[in-house]
């Protein structure tokens, strides 16, 4: 399987970066990215597609549900947040974008599963982040994509403010040399809409697809 990968990598190295060295070299030396981007780790989604970004534009931090944890110095391990203190206090990046989307294996298992899951599961208990917006979702309704739409939403809203209880970022947004901005992304339709909090969401790209189909895939 990794053969293509391996394909891949030959054509890219014969074909863009033959063909931009001076920008590679330039990547190479320093780098200065536009946008923090945290986003899924889910294999549908690829950030440089979905957004026609060249390499460097974009830093982007992927985990689980596209969370961000609250600001804390206890624990062990803190890959997210390092990402972003990296991002923000050495680079200096000036906009912090959360992406969501629709489908998220991750809001599905804290909404359906995480009474079965066991305790020890890595993925529960980083889903406890969002925990409270599992009472969103219609459970008498769970085949309706629009009742874990509005839950994958609602992380999204979550992790915006939960990005201001990291004093290095609240500081910079008061400043106003950060922003902060959340967006759910439509895997199905291309709809892309913009989360302002918890509570309010507005439309930036319409539906391409009138009726999204009610299905648990």
């Amino acid at each position: 399987m990794s053969d293509k990968l391996l394909d891949g990598y030959k054509r890219f190295k014969a074909g863009y970066f033959a063909e931009n060295r001076d920008k590679i070299r330039e990547l190479a030396r320093n780098q200065k990215p536009s946008y923090v981007l945290i986003t899924c780790c889910d294999a549908r989604l690829e950030p440089s597609l979905i957004f026609d970004t060249e390499p460097g534009e974009l830093f982007v931090i992927r985990n689980v549900a596209n969370l961000v944890p609250p600001y804390e110095t206890g624990g062990s391990y803190h890959g997210t947040s390092a990402a972003l203190e990296f991002a923000i206090t050495v680079l200096e990046v000036p906009e912090i974008l959360v992406l969501g989307h629709s489908r998220c294996g991750g809001i599905r298992a804290l909404v359906t599963d995480q009474d079965t899951m066991a305790p020890d599961s890595f993925i529960a208990r980083w889903m406890s982040i969002v925990a409270p917006i599992a009472q969103l979702a219609d459970t008498n309704n769970l085949d309706d994509i629009k009742t874990f739409n509005r839950c994958e939403q609602a992380a999204v809203g979550f992790s915006l403010r939960n990005l201001m209880s990291y004093p290095w970022i609240a500081s910079r947004v008061e400043a106003g040399t950060l922003k902060l901005k959340g967006w759910h992304y439509n895997i199905y339709t291309g709809a892309l809409k913009q989360i302002h909090d918890q509570d309010t969401i507005s439309t930036i790209v319409d539906d391409d697809v009138q009726h999204e189909l009610s299905d648990t895939r």
